[in-house]
């Protein structure tokens, strides 16, 4: 069973409607963004669903900075935007009592994929793919190339868990959960009436899409 993380929460009513639909994971954006929630109000948000692993987004700032976040959040999950070393990726593996997923951009034509990825591995519990369009990597709205990208993310995901995000919505996820395979799938705006605003008919749509995708 694909697990489901809903990503950009801002309110608690919608985490709590997430674990009601039997999603994994809870996410909030603790970096530049519209949907950026400061640590005391992302644990509102989780404790309005403590069923829910806690996912936290963040850019890239010293290890210092990402640490005081985690718990200042109370995160059980670093997720990890920007340009990170290996060392760095290593470094905060060691000093996290958490998991790291780690963000590696696909070019939302091409579907192309660093070869670095598995270099990042060795430091992360999860890798996520995500879309790099414009020279921003995630949080676009946009898929990529799920087709040309599918032999890369299947060796990643026999290695690794594969996280997929990128402009999923409820009609497009059970495609890609074919195409690709991930272990959990990563949705934001596709489920939102405006930023970090959920619908929670989307969400349930999402939702009900991801279970009848993993029954095969």
């Amino acid at each position: 069973m694909t697990k489901i993380k809903f990503c950009g929460l801002r309110r608690p009513a919608d985490a709590a409607h997430a674990a009601s639909l039997g999603a994994t994971y809870a996410g909030v954006i603790l970096t530049e963004s519209r949907r950026r929630v400061e640590p005391d109000d992302a644990r509102a948000v989780f404790d309005a669903a403590p069923s829910l692993k806690r996912v936290g987004v963040v850019g890239y700032a010293s290890i210092g900075r990402v640490l005081a976040l985690a718990q200042k959040a109370d995160l059980e999950v670093l997720q990890l935007h920007g340009n990170f070393t290996p060392d760095e990726h290593a470094q905060l593996r060691q000093e996290f009592d958490g998991q790291l997923w780690a963000v590696i951009p696909v070019d939302a034509a091409s579907g192309a994929i660093t070869p670095e990825w598995r270099e990042i591995a060795d430091a992360s519990d999860a890798l996520m793919l995500d879309t790099s369009s414009g020279g921003r990597s995630g949080g676009t709205g946009k898929v990529f190339n799920w087709k040309a990208a599918a032999r890369v993310a299947s060796a990643i995901a026999r290695e690794i868990p594969l996280v997929l995000a990128g402009g999923l919505a409820p009609g497009n996820v059970a495609t890609a959960i074919q195409e690709l395979r991930p272990a959990i799938v990563d949705v934001s705006s596709g489920v939102e009436d405006s930023p970090g605003i959920k619908s929670h008919a989307l969400m349930t749509a999402f939702a009900e899409a991801v279970v009848s995708a993993s029954i095969v």
